[in-house]
């Protein structure tokens, strides 16, 4: 079992702080058009392919693009990046309460002729009413969970290439059909930490993610989906979804994330905690109870540190040291059984060749990775900074606003 590594795409804008990095604040609820603010990169086009682009040349096999209000449509986003690169897939994120399965199903089939087969799918149930009612969704928690499962058995019966009939509490379909079924059939990821997501994860989706917990925690969660799966007579693979802040030495990284943690003033944090804490999702839950809003001991796990969470909802812990100490503790979760690893780090730019240039090789090294292709693998380092990085700036300039 390989290790596949991921990438993000920052739909709702990126900046160099854990803070006023999207361009749509309050996403969109008192601005609706972009924000002037310092130092955000704005999501426009050219900004994404940088970060699509720099993830393809790096040897990552796809990106993961947001859904929500704050951010752009990932769809329509992903679809315009298909056209300007070449390999790279796009884990495109979706909510199955705002669309019709079969015309979901229909998207997906057509989005994998356009892109040759390099679509993933991201299935988002939703732990947030407030967010959920901005889409005209009412449900609550557990039937959001109970109609995501209907939504799923839709979407594989209409790509069977034969009309498909269903009934449920929550649709009911006569001869639903994609002209053309997807080929290859998109992946399906799918997370929820509740009782109402196991059961769905183990009877629909390819790949069940998790947020990054400790080890331990991690490992009880993956034997909780892997035992539903097998009364399903079903094998579910497994994925963690992490922040990155890997440097040439484990002092660099540790003075990046306190830096990042120094624009967190206490005003902030405890704005975002009473916010977090409505959350409904009981994997939020689980991951504002790593840190419990406080700033001492956020590093939960070796080299796991918990800071993001202090403002940032859902993912909310980074993977921090050196290279090799990354590297450790991915082997670590890929022991677990952990096969995919979707990351990102603030910015996604200069993060994504941190990694690409940094991580990446030592995990090839390791005989953890199938390599794709990737022109910077092998290309020897200089004074201890990657090759490719002149002067040991391992960044392009991205022309945000």
């Amino acid at each position: 079992m390989s290790v596949h590594l991921h990438w993000f795409l920052p739909t709702g804008g990126d900046g160099r702080t854990l803070v006023d990095r999207h361009a749509y604040t309050d996403g969109g609820i008192k601005r609706d058009r972009i924000t002037p603010v310092s130092g955000v990169r704005a999501p426009d086009i050219e900004y994404l392919a940088q970060i699509a682009k720099a993830a393809e040349q790096l040897g990552f096999e796809a990106v993961l693009t947001p859904t929500g209000t704050w951010c752009e449509d990932a769809w329509l986003t992903t679809v315009a990046l298909t056209q300007v690169t070449e390999r790279l897939k796009f884990l495109v994120a979706f909510r199955p309460g705002v669309i019709s399965p079969v015309l979901a199903a229909q998207m997906a089939a057509t989005y994998q002729r356009i892109s040759r087969g390099r679509l993933l799918l991201n299935v988002v149930t939703g732990g947030d009413s407030t967010e959920q009612r901005r889409f005209g969704d009412a449900l609550d928690h557990d039937r959001r969970y109970a109609r995501t499962d209907e939504f799923l058995q839709i979407v594989r019966g209409v790509w069977g290439g034969k009309p498909f009939d269903f009934q449920g509490e929550h649709y009911q379909v006569e001869g639903g059909l994609t002209a053309l079924p997807p080929d290859p059939l998109p992946e399906i990821f799918f997370g929820g930490s509740s009782a109402a997501a196991g059961p769905v994860a183990a009877r629909n989706v390819d790949v069940y993610l998790t947020w990054g917990e400790p080890p331990e925690q991690v490992k009880q969660k993956i034997d909780w989906i892997r035992g539903l799966a097998e009364q399903q007579g079903r094998t579910v693979r497994f994925g963690i979804r992490l922040h990155t802040i890997s440097r040439d030495s484990s002092k660099e990284a540790w003075a990046t994330a306190n830096r990042l943690l120094d624009d967190l003033d206490p005003e902030t944090v405890a704005a975002a905690q009473q916010a977090l804490g409505k959350s409904e999702s009981v994997g939020q839950q689980r991951m504002l109870a790593l840190h419990g809003g406080s700033r001492d001991k956020l590093e939960i796990s070796p080299n796991l540190w918990a800071g993001v969470g202090l403002v940032r909802g859902g993912a909310g812990t980074a993977l921090v040291g050196s290279h090799a100490e990354v590297a450790d503790r991915i082997e670590e979760y890929h022991a677990l059984g952990v096969e995919h690893f979707v990351l990102s780090g603030y910015p996604h730019l200069e993060e994504a060749y941190w990694f690409g240039e940094g991580v990446r090789p030592e995990l090839a090294a390791r005989g953890l990775l199938d390599e794709i292709g990737s022109p910077l693998t092998g290309v020897p380092a200089a004074n201890g900074r990657p090759a490719s990085a002149p002067g040991g700036a391992p960044l392009l300039v991205a022309g945000g606003r």
